[in-house]
């Protein structure tokens, strides 16, 4: 009998139990995204606020830069898969949050009103549509959305490719253990 059948089972519940893991996680982020009070942050207290955001940033951007790492190095005891779609799903809602912060500031952008108004912001910022629905008046939100941009280039870019090529490594580890040559 082939060994490689025997596993398949196996194969198959892990791969739904990381696709139950991720969606579970990222329920809990758009959750407690939406449910976590920000009130405290934004011009009521700036250095916190910028602070903070810078902070996360960092530590979401060394997380991603690690799994990269793990992805081009070929790390054995990588789970990319797992850990890089959640670290980006989680810079999109610092980037939403820093927007609904900022939009508690009169003029410093235009038609954003809820927290559902600043993720969408955050989305077409990183998809490049640009509506013109919102728009970034002020000097720290164009800021921030520059900032957004870079980040989205250097950081979520890289992680897509890294997250892209695990992929199909995998894919082409299980076709070769299906039809050896």
């Amino acid at each position: 009998m082939d060994s490689s059948r025997n596993h398949e089972p196996a194969t198959a519940r892990r791969t739904l139990w990381r696709w139950f893991a991720q969606a579970v996680a990222a329920a809990v982020l758009v959750t407690a995204y939406f449910l976590l009070p920000v009130d405290g942050l934004g011009p009521r207290r700036p250095t916190l606020s910028w602070t903070l955001f810078g902070l996360i940033l960092a530590l979401i951007a060394a997380l991603l830069l690690h799994q990269i790492g793990h992805v081009l190095l070929d790390h054995p005891h990588a789970r990319p898969g797992l850990v890089i779609p959640l670290l980006m799903s989680l810079s999109i809602l610092v980037f939403a949050t820093a927007y609904q912060a900022l939009a508690q500031h009169p003029g410093e952008l235009i038609g954003l009103d809820t927290r559902l108004d600043a993720l969408y912001f955050t989305m077409v910022t990183l998809a490049t549509i640009g509506y013109g629905d919102i728009t970034p008046h002020g000097q720290a939100a164009r800021l921030v959305a520059m900032l957004q941009i870079l980040y989205t280039f250097i950081f979520l870019t890289a992680a897509a490719t890294a997250l892209s090529r695990q992929v199909r490594t995998v894919l082409l580890r299980r076709r070769s253990d299906r039809h050896p040559p």
